[in-house]
């Protein structure tokens, strides 16, 4: 483990996983958390955490990104100590407010999602897991693969701001002029935490790896909530999980043509 992504979700870690993809790291972001490790995270949502399970979960991985590993950034930081902390915000709360609740509308109305978190392998694996995360998370409750997500911004702003405090443990005193340094107290150690903005594009973030500044653009993902338009794209599991919803579409609609046939046929008779 090199990196742990400790940003909540819709603060530019969509953007963040490709830049660290294209840096060359393993990255595990939300569908390969619940999908490769659904079991353990389960055993963590319903019986805890250890520092063992996390180490063996991400040996093999070089970054960890999203839901549900940034809500246990600090229990997956104690198995890899020497991993670095990135940090991403954005630039208030009502804008992250605001933003996360346009991605929970745009998810909640995808129908073909919803189909697919229903019946499909891959995504009632996932979504199984996900509802235990969006409980521990946000303390929502969703009983049923299908069910929507609670859109409530108060309640967001709160989780939000409680997050990015675990992190930083921000306090300020009224000391005049301030001290450098000396009023700030915070969770994550200072010589392994980068405070990141997807806007602050390549020079930080690789000056914190101690890597070379790539030749392109810094990647912008997850536009106006485009998350599963582009996974759809560019996400192996996603790409796997909606083939799986089309064929079990078409074997629903096969059944409907043959079913209704035969039951006219029998009630004609």
């Amino acid at each position: 483990m090199k990196v742990i992504v400790a940003g909540y979700n819709k603060t530019g870690t969509k953007s963040v996983h490709a830049a660290f993809s294209h840096l060359g790291y393993t990255v595990y972001d939300f569908m390969e958390h619940f999908y490769c490790h659904h079991k353990e995270w389960n055993e963590i949502f319903t019986k805890g955490a250890s520092t063992e399970l996390f180490r063996r979960m991400y040996e093999n991985v070089d970054v960890v990104v999203d839901t549900p590993a940034l809500y246990f950034w600090k229990e997956i930081h104690e198995a890899f100590p020497e991993a670095k902390i990135l940090f991403t915000i954005r630039d208030n709360e009502e804008i992250w407010a605001k933003s996360f609740a346009r991605q929970m509308r745009s998810t909640n109305e995808h129908r073909m999602f919803t189909f697919a978190k229903t019946f499909t392998p891959i995504g009632r694996k996932v979504a199984n897991t996900v509802r235990y995360a969006r409980a521990v998370q946000f303390g929502v409750n969703m009983p049923y693969n299908w069910s929507p997500f609670p859109i409530n911004e108060s309640i967001l702003k709160l989780k939000y701001r409680q997050h990015n405090a675990d992190v930083l443990k921000t306090i300020f005193f009224p000391v005049f002029p301030p001290l450098p340094k000396s009023n700030v107290y915070q969770n994550a150690p200072r010589d392994k935490l980068l405070v990141f903005r997807v806007q602050d594009g390549w020079e930080p973030l690789c000056k914190f790896l101690g890597v070379d500044i790539p030749d392109i653009p810094f990647p912008h993902k997850n536009v106006k909530s485009s998350l599963l338009k582009d996974q759809a794209k560019e996400n192996q599991l996603m790409i796997t999980m909606f083939f799986e919803a089309k064929v079990v579409m078409f074997f629903m609609l096969m059944f409907v043509a043959v079913l209704i046939p035969a039951c006219c046929m029998m009630f004609v008779s």
